[in-house]
């Protein structure tokens, strides 16, 4: 466009995309730091933070490309980030309180140790980071950002060629990295908990968990209606932020006396 901001406009969808890829660095494959770019001790931490800086490039898109439509969706995903980051965050304190670890290799072991994946015991975790993750993403019925129907396509409407495909590539790799991080916290990541296979097929256990996990998201764009704004921020602050507390708070209590 002839009025964008033209770096930032040009930056904007490399730094989405880095975002997304960025999460890889610390999803474990396999047992050990063999199958892992960086085994971090704050390795929740750090996904959660670099989550996260994919909605400032989106931000950025909208701000730099002189489009209202545009404008308006990155305003939309700014709100829906502070909304839904904060149940996100919420959501994995229950399996940090129990595997007592940030490390995700870490939380795997606990996993094995306790014999169970944690989505037993946290399900009600899993299902707010679901959710959360989902709206993270802006994926159906949380594409408020894009909303075809409202803003053209939102903070795309300006992007043509390699950066709109840069967009495109983010979330898809978006959909691979949150289910990998889903697999890894809740069902044991690469470890099939209740039978024992060779350690060389951890990453084919943790590929199958994060298939199921991305079949469940395009289903759900398949099926579900897009919400409304009104509905979209409601939702998250009456009820998947109290609802996280209330896992928390039952967690500590399970943890303390059990």
């Amino acid at each position: 466009p002839a009025d964008a901001d033209r770096p930032i406009f040009k930056w904007a969808p490399a730094l989405v995309l880095l975002s997304a890829v960025g999460l890889f660095v610390v999803i474990p494959f396999g047992e050990g730091d063999a199958l892992v770019v960086r085994n971090l001790d704050i390795g929740i931490f750090y996904a959660l933070a670099i989550s996260s800086i994919g909605t400032i490039g989106i931000l950025m898109a909208g701000w730099s490309s002189a489009n209202k439509y545009s404008l308006m969706g990155g305003l939309r995903a700014a709100g829906q980030l502070i909304a839904y980051e904060l149940p996100l965050v919420l959501s994995v304190v229950g399996v940090v309180v129990l595997a007592e670890t940030m490390s995700l290799n870490g939380i795997v072991e606990a996993q094995a140790a306790w014999g169970i994946p944690f989505i037993i015991p946290q399900l009600i975790g899993f299902v707010v980071f679901y959710i959360a993750a989902l709206a993270e993403m802006s994926r159906i019925p949380f594409d408020m950002p894009i909303a075809e129907s409202e803003l053209v396509t939102g903070f795309l409407t300006e992007y043509t060629g390699f950066r709109f495909l840069f967009f495109f590539l983010a979330e898809f790799a978006n959909m691979f990295t949150f289910s990998a991080i889903a697999a890894t916290l809740f069902l044991g990541g690469y470890d099939p908990i209740f039978f024992d296979v060779p350690v060389a097929l951890g990453p084919l256990v943790l590929s199958a968990k994060i298939a199921i996990l991305v079949f469940l998201m395009i289903w759900f764009r398949w099926t579900w209606p897009r919400i409304r704004e009104d509905q979209l921020q409601a939702f998250a602050w009456k009820w998947l932020i109290p609802v996280s507390l209330a896992n928390i708070a039952i967690t500590a209590v399970f943890k303390v006396v059990f």
